[in-house]
């Protein structure tokens, strides 16, 4: 037989051996982080869930969803275990080694402007000003087609 009719096979055979290897290295990968889990590590579910790691089973964790709200959780559910400064910016939105060098924005956009508190501003919706009375309405003339 030809070489070139079992090509396309041979072809098939190698990039499924690479899928697999690939794969298999991302699980090896995501079981040694799952590893790193310690009671009191604060970590992502697959679901996007932050929470704290309060006991560690064989196949489960518990994880502190909330103060004093446990849930438990199948460890193939943990997506990253984070570490604690990690955790705490995103949690807790505390930047305590962060240096901000930009200026704060407020909160409240009335101190942005300068004008004075009785003067309101006139608002341009799109309308243009209504024809006077020896306008047409439609804006022909008389006599123009489509004039009414």
């Amino acid at each position: 037989m030809n070489l070139l009719t079992f090509l396309p096979f041979i072809v098939l055979i190698g990039a499924m051996i690479l899928m697999t290897r690939s794969a298999k290295k991302k699980q090896q990968a995501a079981a040694q982080m799952r590893d790193q889990m310690t009671p009191g590590t604060g970590v992502r579910t697959i679901g996007g869930m932050y929470a704290t790691v309060k006991e560690i089973g064989d196949d489960t964790v518990t994880l502190e969803v909330a103060p004093g709200v446990h849930a438990i959780f199948a460890k193939n559910a943990i997506g990253a275990v984070l570490e604690d400064a990690e955790y705490n910016r995103i949690v807790h939105g505390t930047t305590d080694d962060l240096t901000i060098d930009t200026p704060v924005v407020p909160d409240d956009a009335s101190s942005l402007t300068e004008k004075d508190a009785d003067e309101t501003p006139k608002l341009d919706l799109g309308k243009k000003d209504e024809p006077k009375d020896d306008e047409p309405k439609d804006g022909k003339a008389d006599g123009e087609p489509g004039a009414k």
